[in-house]
């Protein structure tokens, strides 16, 4: 059954879902799923365990091909080969993981640089851009290993590090299931500031019903589908 297309205001396309069909096993996780985010716009999706929410960034990333189009900053990605993809993955796309996924023997500076670097970008602009991120993200002057720092650092750390090449898109999965509540709402005020600021588009995946109701949309996954939803 196909189902209704959720629209995005935005005017720049960042993502788009083309009703897109995925199945494992016997087990159909998607079936006709759509959505438009637009540039400057943040959707937060819930659903129950099991539902396919990861398995929804990881077709954004590329790394699961479901049928039907998948697009990403105006490309469609369902037809790229490896090489192809890695690239316009590294130029349009960052992603904030629960656990930050940062290498902790290194700085802050040099996690956030790093993800520059490995795009092609120059040592001396990858360090300046990473600098000047972490200082407006409220991470600066801290010459010390990342594994050090507390869960709410890393995670602007994080955030940081999805930001350093420009991205049309920011992808975060469970960006706040590690924190405690403190930490929680300030990760979560931060992160959906994100589009605006940075004129990006910004898909959430998460079970926190709070950190959800920031997001310009909520949607529900269900059914094989996304849905309007509420926060309660």
């Amino acid at each position: 059954m196909r189902k209704t297309a959720v629209s995005s205001t935005g005017t720049q396309t960042a993502l788009e879902f083309g009703s897109i069909r995925y199945a494992i096993g016997d087990r159909t996780l998607f079936d006709g799923l759509a959505l438009r985010l637009g540039a400057g716009e943040s959707v937060a999706v819930m659903g129950p365990s099991g539902s396919g929410k990861s398995t929804l960034i990881s077709c954004a990333l590329g790394l699961v091909r479901p049928e039907g189009a998948v697009r990403v900053a105006g490309a469609d990605i369902s037809g790229m080969r490896p090489r192809e993809l890695v690239r316009h993955r590294a130029a349009h796309v960052g992603v904030v993981f629960q656990f930050g996924e940062l290498l902790p023997e290194l700085t802050p500076v040099e996690n956030v640089a790093l993800a520059a670097l490995l795009a092609g970008g120059t040592r001396k602009h990858a360090y300046q851009r990473a600098e000047e991120l972490l200082s407006e993200l409220g991470i600066s002057g801290l010459e010390v290993a990342t594994g050090s720092l507390s869960g709410g650092e890393r995670q602007r750390t994080a955030v940081a590090r999805a930001l350093v090449n420009k991205p049309a898109l920011v992808l975060a999965d469970e960006p706040t299931g590690a924190l405690d509540e403190a930490n929680r709402d300030s990760v979560a005020d931060l992160l959906f500031a994100v589009p605006q600021r940075w004129r990006c588009g910004l898909l959430v995946v998460t079970h926190d019903a709070q950190v959800a109701a920031r997001a310009d949309r909520l949607l529900r996954l269900t059914d094989g589908g996304l849905h309007p939803g509420s926060s309660v």
